[in-house]
């Protein structure tokens, strides 16, 4: 067992570092100091692809123009497709609601033939991962938690931490998703004398699976390690004591 965030660093060659994972289920933001995943500096979000899947079928029925046989062909799998190749993060998504022309229409067949067309759905998918208000939940948004953890590193190890922010997870692969944490964090950081980047890898979807296998083929991380003999002797609850 290991800490995802930990693992999306490693994937990146780094042991230190802000991870942002934004999964299919939850979305985590991790500080991670030479190694040991600060507990302080570890935040949750319940907006993760999943929730903005169904979001995107809520946004979807509320369009007068949507056939109802096309909506009844838009299974899990085929809303996940729909998003993921027609939906993308707004850098000024006040600005793109009120101007019809900032945004080109996208159009999707589904697998039984029918074709739905996407308009501001295509960057009011997304949203919620920086807005959690859109639906209805009271948590600040991901690049908010991100700073929040930053603000847990201690001072003397912030800047190192500022400099390796690495995004993980299939969310975030969605197109204007590094660019808009990018921006959101420089708002945040503002006046504070720092410019921040993040690192978006073309295969971060998949980081922490990559993070693992290089974790698990390192010696100086072997004896973190819990074995078979140790868990038939302590059980279960060892888990807890070892990480």
């Amino acid at each position: 067992l290991a800490n995802t965030g930990f693992l999306s660093l490693c994937a990146h060659g780094r042991v230190t570092g802000l991870a942002v994972e934004a999964g299919a289920g939850v979305s985590h933001v991790t500080s991670v100091w030479e190694g040991q995943t600060l507990r302080k500096g570890t935040r949750s979000l319940g907006v993760a692809g999943d929730h903005l899947s169904r979001h995107l079928h809520q946004l979807l029925q509320q369009q007068s123009h949507t056939e109802p046989s096309a909506m009844q062909a838009l299974t899990k799998k085929v809303l996940t497709r729909l998003k993921e190749q027609c939906c993308y993060v707004s850098l000024d998504y006040e600005g793109d609601l009120q101007e019809e022309g900032s945004h080109h229409p996208a159009r999707f067949q589904t697998p039984d033939g029918h074709w739905i067309t996407l308009g501001k759905e295509r960057f009011c998918c997304p949203e919620p991962l920086f807005r959690p208000e859109l639906l209805q939940l009271s948590s600040p948004g991901l690049h908010q938690l991100a700073w929040q953890s930053l603000q847990a590193v201690p001072q003397q190890a912030r800047r190192h931490v500022l400099g390796n922010i690495v995004l993980s997870g299939g969310s975030s692969m969605l197109p204007g998703f590094p660019e808009r944490m990018c921006l959101e964090l420089n708002l945040l950081f503002r006046g504070a004398g720092v410019h921040v980047e993040v690192l978006a890898s073309p295969r971060r979807a998949t980081a922490a699976w990559a993070g693992g296998s290089m974790a698990a083929s390192l010696t100086s991380f072997q004896h973190t390690w819990m074995t078979k003999g140790e868990y038939q002797e302590h059980g279960a609850h060892y888990v807890h004591t070892k990480f």
